[in-house]
């Protein structure tokens, strides 16, 4: 039975988008089912005025969007366990149906090692979907729903239970990469991801690099990924594979200085405790389609 599965929802926000989060949270409030309870995070801003009954916490400093997301996590009691479910959402996105939650509940109650949700994010006025907004490598087609190795961290639901048992989103990585490294977690303790096309979040479309500090965290943050998750054989192949890969893509000058200074900071900072994941992991990643080396 699904309707016993309590589902909450974390927003974290830099209070520069008051329309687009209360249109936000009112998409939230008429989901189907058992009323979600939200919090907003004010990431080191103040919260817009929401709707009644919704929760806002307003943090001295911005912690980065995992760090920003934790703090919204252990609102809801230590690893989120005051609710069985919790999504996680952009200000500026919203939830283009009304029984999302209701979904979310009948997916983690049939399958109970399925630990986290990745909804298909579409423009609200085209209706498409970006390829990279599809977590896999064969995205060409977004509406074919899929198991898949990681999940998008703007919209997506999480059962709470994965909290507890792998912990949340590291902290130190501030902005890119956070969801991968909690998806391995995951995924080397047991648990399944789910791409769900029927589960959207209308989000306009943006590029990633439009965040200056966008081409120096995402390299820094895939060496941390690597250092923190694979085996010592995997890394400098993972690594190898991404340099080749960027070099391809051919970036500006400046954005691939900053990307080799990034690079550099990944080896030359700490990243965390290091928790290598089993190789038969490894091999449960090449099932899926995504060996941890692409």
């Amino acid at each position: 039975m699904s309707a016993g599965l309590k589902v909450g929802a974390v927003v974290i926000t830099m209070g520069n988008r008051p329309d687009e989060l209360r249109a936000l949270l009112d998409s939230v409030a008429k989901q189907d089912g058992e009323r979600v309870e939200v919090v907003v995070v004010g990431n080191g801003s103040p919260v817009p005025e929401v709707p009644d009954g919704v929760r806002t916490l307003e943090l001295p400093e911005n912690l980065g969007i995992p760090g920003g997301r934790n703090v919204g996590i252990e609102a809801f009691g230590p690893s989120g366990r005051d609710v069985d479910i919790l999504l996680f959402l952009d200000d500026d996105g919203l939830l283009a149906e009304h029984d999302t939650a209701e979904l979310c509940r009948r997916a983690f109650a049939d399958d109970q090692r399925l630990g986290i949700i990745s909804f298909r994010i579409a423009d609200p006025d085209t209706g498409q979907t970006q390829r990279r907004h599809v977590p896999r490598l064969r995205a060409s087609d977004p509406m074919r729903s899929s198991r898949v190795t990681t999940f998008l961290g703007g919209a997506n639901a999480v059962r709470t239970q994965v909290l507890a048992e792998v912990g949340g989103l590291p902290d130190e990585f501030f902005y890119a990469h956070e969801e991968t490294d909690l998806a391995w977690r995951a995924l080397d303790a047991g648990w399944m991801i789910d791409y769900r096309s029927d589960m959207v979040l209308n989000h306009p479309t943006t590029a990633p690099s439009r965040h200056a500090v966008y081409h120096r965290m995402v390299a820094r943050n895939r060496v941390w990924l690597a250092r923190r998750n694979l085996p010592a054989l995997l890394v400098p192949v993972y690594l190898g594979v991404w340099m080749l890969l960027t070099l391809v893509r051919r970036p500006s000058r400046p954005a691939l200085h900053a990307w080799f200074a990034g690079f550099r900071e990944g080896w030359t900072t700490p990243c965390g405790p290091r928790r290598p994941m089993r190789w038969r992991t490894v091999w449960k990643l090449t099932r899926l389609g995504r060996p941890p080396v692409i």
